[in-house]
């Protein structure tokens, strides 16, 4: 455990963060696996609806730095594929 009062902090602020980001991270899996039963369902519809929240979540976490901005652009364009496929 830290002796110094910014370490201390540094320590405090990190956890949040930390908690903060798995949130997050665990929300845009959560809407990407909707996206993918969607597809899976055959169900056009609900998978539009899916793909536009789960790209609404990539972008915030490119922008937020939780993923890097390849990857979002990569996951949405994959996405975007199987949808259109449908």
């Amino acid at each position: 455990m830290p002796n110094i009062k910014s370490a201390i902090k540094r320590v405090k602020t990190s956890e949040k963060r930390r908690l903060i980001n798995a949130s997050r991270k665990s929300a845009l899996r959560t809407a990407i696996k909707t996206v993918d039963t969607a597809i899976d369902d055959q169900n056009a519809e609900s998978a539009k609806a899916a793909l536009n929240d789960a790209i609404k979540k990539l972008d915030k976490a490119a922008s937020k730095g939780l993923i890097h901005k390849n990857a979002a652009s990569r996951k949405k364009s994959r996405l975007t594929k199987k949808v259109n496929a449908l």
